[in-house]
């Protein structure tokens, strides 16, 4: 029963990247409101998201569970403090008709890229003012939305604020900060490494099922407690425990590949020198000082350790907050929230070359650094799988928050929509 499980966990909406969505039924037919999901009292068998059974995490009760997320993993709650922060609103009734073209060539208009990708909600900004918000499915503004990966760029900003602050450096080695990590896979590598995922970690960030044995992201997901733990596995418990046991397999500062447990141990390098949870200074730094609309909250395991690496939940409008903010220099509302030196930093990116072997769809030119995805052209981008994402094109005054339940969770799978559509969407507001 519970190879079923984690089979299901991983590869029942995670599956294969690359292949079409097509595939699947499409977001109109896997619409969680039409399905009827969760709905009754009691809720019948059939329409039921669990945690116990792994069908949370299969398409299309995705569709559902991203967007309540709460109700079925503990968490940790990040409260919203003092007046809320206008966010003001000029709509435009003409982008749903913007047209692009994919990266293979196939035609369409805004609104088709948007059921393309399964879209939960989407909002898009034109020099601080919202130009479109929409809601579908079951997402709401008050829905506080898995973020998945979009977390990291939190993880990676309060690092980056911490080193400019002087508590961090750069150049250490995270077990000078956490001794824990010493013989690890990541005692030795810098903290510049582990922020720019240059690391040499003996982990694979692949969502594919294992024929035999589980995969490291099983592993993950076990101890974390997104997935149940059997009676006699004696694998790692908790997150930080994981990424203490896992070693390395290459030299550190080598090309950029992605994985999970890096932004966990700068995570812990956060907590440690902080001397707070990861939610107390999201909370501090961010949901206390930028007049949020809405509580977050973030999943945490059994030992109450917060997800750094994937979540954060929290409201499309607050994280369109979150990119205005980075979008400004990091200032919102007469308050410089994030230090201008490190929004110019993070705004640097990382190094071209070190990101040319990940051939990412829509992005090959462009480079990973502070836990933030970059394009070429000076683009932003924090990336959670599934298809959520804030998108900050500085230069043109552009903002994009969206969240999504994508039937597959990396992001190759609606890439080659979602930047021939957002550069669509630029080119439009810019006229």
């Amino acid at each position: 029963m519970f190879r079923t499980i984690m089979a299901t966990i991983v590869t029942a909406s995670l599956a294969v990247p690359g292949h079409a969505f097509e595939r699947y039924p499409s977001a109109a037919e896997s619409d969680p409101a039409t399905l009827g999901l969760m709905q009754g009292a009691p809720v019948p068998p059939d329409k039921q998201v669990r945690w116990d059974d792994g069908s949370m995490w299969r398409f299309p009760q995705t569709r559902w569970a991203f967007s309540n997320m709460r109700a079925l993993v503990p968490t940790a709650s990040i409260p919203r403090e003092g007046a809320v922060s206008a966010l003001p609103e000029t709509p435009r009734a003409d982008l749903d008709d913007v047209r692009l073209a994919t990266l293979d060539g196939t035609a369409m208009t805004w609104r088709e890229a948007l059921a393309a990708t399964y879209t939960d909600a989407i909002l898009v900004m034109k020099d601080g003012k919202i130009v479109q918000e929409r809601y579908f499915g079951v997402t709401s503004p008050a829905t506080q939305h898995i973020l998945f990966s979009v977390t990291k760029s939190f993880v990676g900003t309060i690092a980056e604020m911490l080193i400019e602050e002087g508590r961090i450096s750069a150049d250490a080695k995270a077990s000078a900060y956490v001794p824990e990590l010493a013989g690890s896979g990541l005692g030795d590598a810098t903290i510049r490494q582990i922020l720019d995922m240059r690391t040499g970690l003996a982990f694979s960030e692949d969502y594919v099922a294992g024929q035999t044995g589980l995969t490291d992201v099983q592993r993950m997901s076990i101890a974390g407690a997104w997935g149940p733990r059997p009676p006699g596995y004696d694998g790692p418990d908790g997150h930080l425990a994981f990424t203490a046991s896992l070693k390395a397999n290459a030299p550190h500062g080598g090309d950029f590949v992605y994985r999970t447990p890096n932004t966990t141990a700068l995570q812990w390098v956060i907590e440690r020198v902080t001397g707070q949870s990861l939610a107390i200074q999201i909370h501090a730094r961010f949901w206390s000082r930028m007049g949020m609309e809405r509580d977050a909250a973030i999943g945490v395991d059994r030992l109450g350790t917060a997800f750094g690496g994937g979540g954060l939940m929290a409201s499309l409008r607050d994280i369109a907050r979150f990119g205005e903010m980075m979008r400004l220099g990091g200032r919102w509302h007469g308050q410089q929230i994030v230090p201008q030196a490190v929004v110019a930093r993070i705004m640097k990116g990382g190094d071209p070359a070190a990101f040319v072997a990940t051939k990412y769809p829509g992005n090959l030119d462009g480079n990973y650094g502070s836990q933030w995805w970059h394009r070429a052209g000076g683009q932003l981008m924090a990336l959670g799988v599934n298809g959520q994402g804030i998108y900050v094109d500085a230069k043109a005054g552009v903002v994009i928050a969206r969240l999504g339940s994508h039937p597959v969770a990396s992001n190759r799978a609606n890439m080659a929509v979602t930047m021939p559509a957002y550069d669509a969407m630029v080119a439009a507001l810019a006229r």
